[in-house]
């Protein structure tokens, strides 16, 4: 397996040599990660940046991962690994091994919301990989609180978003057009979202959506347009495809209120993308959810899987234009929370935190010995 594919830059020695261990996909057609950001805006501070892994299939990136750490250890001062739930979690449960065995001081940086249901399921090698990070960061509320029983220390650390490519528009008045963004994939329940269309045209003939996401190849795709097929809604909705970023605004922007029908969740940045654009945001109540947003503020909030409820809440929102308008106002204020210009600055403390924590730490066993 060629090692060519991980990449770094240079930069002054006083700042401390960085490896992201994450999923660097969009070059490849998949969706771009909040690490990748991160690892521009590392470069653009002058930090050498080493990457891993741009491969699709998941056992060839977690070998690549593992291969680079290794390989190239001389080539970065501390990590920062990725950490989510499932057989992913391999992946970050022996990058902490190694990084712990060649004296690589990491930030574990939590990732899903069926993360605490994981690690309560496997507690012991939960609470083992956490304990040899040099720093824990969770995005979210709902994960600071969901895995503190399983390491007490743990930092927030907000998914953010460039605030200035996304355009705020007002929404008021609200027209019918919807806008879906996600990953094609069951977890996600996009056939919920062709059911609620199809509760809203007898009262809102012209109402239409706008589905937008990449296929995973579960058959999820399939099962949407098969379900718009047969509630006779299939011509009023639009499939573009997977997108890419920086076309994410625009194409947000083509509709008014935007649904999030995900089963399982975090803080995911589409939502906070559709919060940034100002629309007016119907969403189920799922995992981090709650946290991220509050109900009849800046967003609506219903049960998961009742497309009955979600287009109650779709129809509350096009004939009240009291309540468009200030969901929309403040949808852009929460989303300004989560703009780079203030979770950058926490990144760097981060690392700083986790460098210092390694070289104490360092300090204090030679002192022992």
């Amino acid at each position: 397996m060629p090692i060519t594919a991980a990449t770094k830059t240079s930069a002054p020695s006083a700042l401390p040599r960085v490896f992201l261990a994450a999923n660097f996909l969009s070059a490849r057609g998949g969706s771009r990660s909040v690490v990748e950001d991160l690892c521009e805006r590392l470069r653009r501070a002058g930090h050498e940046v080493l990457t891993a892994s741009p491969y699709r299939n998941g056992l060839v990136r977690g070998a690549h991962m593992l291969l680079t750490s290794i390989l190239r250890r001389r080539e970065y001062d501390l990590a920062v690994v990725d950490l989510y739930s499932g057989r992913a979690f391999l992946i970050g449960e022996a990058l902490s091994v190694v990084l712990r065995s060649l004296r690589r001081p990491f930030v574990l940086a939590l990732r899903g919301g069926a993360l605490p249901e994981f690690a309560a399921r496997h507690e012991r090698r939960v609470r083992a990989c956490l304990a040899r990070a040099a720093v824990v960061a969770a995005p979210s509320n709902y994960l600071l609180e969901g895995m503190r029983p399983f390491h007490a220390d743990l930092r927030l650390l907000p998914n953010p978003v460039s605030l200035d490519s996304y355009e705020f528009s007002l929404r008021c008045p609200v027209r019918p057009r919807l806008v879906w963004l996600r990953s094609f994939h069951e977890i996600y329940h996009p056939t919920l979202a062709p059911r609620v269309l199809a509760q809203l045209v007898n009262d809102f003939p012209d109402a239409s959506m706008i589905m937008v996401g990449r296929d995973k190849g579960d058959g999820s795709l399939q099962r949407t347009r098969q379900v718009a097929a047969e509630l006779g809604v299939n011509e009023r909705i639009t499939f573009p495809g997977g997108v890419l970023k920086r076309d994410v605004g625009a194409w947000l922007n083509r509709g008014d209120i935007f649904l999030n029908t995900t089963g399982v969740d975090n803080t995911p940045v589409s939502v906070i993308e559709a919060l940034a654009c100002g629309l007016c945001v119907v969403s189920t109540n799922v995992g981090g959810l709650p946290y991220l947003l509050a109900d009849g503020c800046d967003a609506l909030l219903v049960p998961p899987g009742d497309a009955g409820a979600m287009a109650t809440a779709v129809r509350r929102i096009l004939t009240d234009a009291t309540l468009a308008a200030r969901l929309s106002q403040n949808a852009r204020r929460k989303a300004e929370q989560f703009d780079w210009s203030l979770v950058m600055p926490q990144w760097e403390s981060l690392l700083m935190t986790a460098t210092m924590k390694h070289k104490h730490g360092n300090s204090a066993q030679e002192k022992l010995a």
